[in-house]
């Protein structure tokens, strides 16, 4: 194992990361993330201007990513054989800060308890706080669809993509993914502003991403309309603009029996986007329905990574 631990202890560290975030989700105050995006922006601003090059956003990526991740990894091998168990809490707490499964309910399933209550504009409100579409005038179904299509690219983003790094490379290789994934939020648009900037941070998050997009879009499968999830990905994901986001969505909106994509306001403008899967449109009850396959799907990952550990340690006697 990369992170260095036995793997029936990485598995308890993964399910102890897992434990944290359902019962203490999102910090209130003194958000990890926040913080970094505050660096991130006051290193932006200095550096992306006159004519900003490619170098000095790969520059600013690796001043921002890197020292963290090395700075856990020196300290956990810096630690004696005899501190196994503060090893094992440091790997669980940054699985813990990477981690987002309990936020995406907490950022969702307000939307449709507010659109079941008729509360428009307060689900136009809180689906405006997820999703960088235009929400002021937008449908119920509207925003149902906006709603189940940010789950279901964030079942990846904040989830998956954080459990598989974790499991490869432990406390370091999940902040390295976290943190490069909030890079890409932040820089990663082919705008003036960042087309150059931003473009080291957009192609090294796809890396990170390549291999956990797919087996999120596995797991959306295997859990959902099979057919269906299969067929969409595998014909409408090659059209979506970015490589991991289009397997990820296509097959959950698939696996969901839904027709997501098309219409989507940005900045005033009305843009057709490839569709994604197959079925009826999004509906506001469809915004549980997919909490519930982003939620299942972590469950059967975590089930798999402690039967691969149990089944390892096995092996090995």
């Amino acid at each position: 194992m990369l992170s260095g631990l036995p793997a029936w202890l990485l598995a308890l560290c993964l399910l102890a990361g897992v434990a944290l975030d359902a019962w203490w989700g999102e910090p209130r105050r003194w958000h990890p993330l926040v913080g970094f995006g505050w660096l991130a922006q006051r290193l932006e601003a200095r550096l992306n201007r006159g004519g900003a090059r490619l170098w000095r956003g790969a520059l600013a990526w690796a001043l921002l990513v890197a020292p963290a991740p090395l700075a856990l990894a020196a300290l956990l091998a810096a630690l004696p054989d005899s501190g196994w168990a503060l090893a094992a809490g440091l790997h669980a707490l940054a699985l813990y800060a990477a981690l987002g499964l309990r936020s995406l309910a907490e950022h969702t399933r307000p939307i449709a308890r507010a659109l079941a209550a008729g509360r428009l504009d307060e689900a136009r409100q809180r689906t405006g706080w997820i999703v960088s579409r235009d929400t002021a005038h937008a449908s119920p179904d509207e925003l149902a669809k906006a709603t189940v299509e940010s789950l279901l690219e964030n079942g990846n983003d904040a989830v998956f993509g954080a459990l598989f790094c974790f499991m490869l490379a432990g406390g370091p290789g999940v902040l390295a993914f976290r943190l490069a994934n909030t890079l890409d939020a932040m820089w990663g648009y082919r705008s003036p502003r960042f087309n150059l900037f931003g473009r080291c941070a957009a192609r090294l998050d796809d890396v990170f991403n390549y291999l956990p997009a797919r087996l999120t879009a596995l797991s959306y499968a295997l859990l959902g309309e099979r057919q269906r999830a299969w067929r969409s990905w595998r014909t409408q994901a090659p059209a979506w603009p970015s490589p991991n986001a289009g397997p990820v969505m296509a097959a959950g909106a698939g696996a969901l029996g839904l027709s997501l994509g098309g219409a989507a306001r940005y900045d005033g403008i009305d843009e057709i986007r490839p569709p994604l899967g197959e079925g009826r449109p999004a509906a506001p009850a469809d915004i549980e329905r997919a909490w519930r396959l982003v939620r299942g799907s972590c469950l059967l990952w975590l089930a798999l990574a402690v039967l691969a550990a149990a089944s390892w340690e096995w092996a090995c006697r």
